[in-house]
């Protein structure tokens, strides 16, 4: 997705919008970061692999191939830009997570990451890291 397609996207969904409403948009198809990286070096004038190599490093640690926008129990409702959806999420009660939140962000003051990430499970039960050292909690 280009950037003025992305603001114009923006801007209508704010057209749309009524208060408070969680806008999903459709990002385009998915481009293989191997393909940007040589159309990166076409466009500067150079050819991959002559005059800039291209190096696989892997994943780094926390790194993922892609991101969940929204859990499985969780839906988008169409608007009338069938590139704009309206996510329909579960609500939590305030009072209830409150007090939890307030603990992460206490336990993150203390830089205890395990920790940290352990109350982030607890709270969205559907994070799960992925290739990280945080993994064993899920074990």
């Amino acid at each position: 997705m280009t950037i003025p397609e992305a603001c114009t996207l923006v801007v209508e969904a704010a057209t749309l919008g009524n208060g408070g409403e969680i806008f999903i948009f459709d990002m385009g198809h998915q481009v293989k970061i191997l393909d940007l990286a040589k159309n990166m070096i076409r466009l500067a004038g150079y050819r991959p692999d002559v005059d800039i190599p291209i190096v696989f490093t892997g994943l780094r640690p926390g790194e993922k191939l892609y991101e969940e926008v929204l859990n499985r129990k969780e839906i988008t409702l169409p608007t009338e830009n069938e590139k704009i959806k309206i996510a329909r999420v579960r609500e939590e009660d305030y009072d209830k997570v409150s007090p939890a939140i307030d603990l992460l962000i206490e336990t993150a003051r203390k830089e205890s990451p395990m920790q940290t990430v352990a109350l982030m499970k607890q709270i969205v039960p559907e994070y799960k890291p992925r290739n990280s050292i945080y993994e064993q909690l899920d074990r």
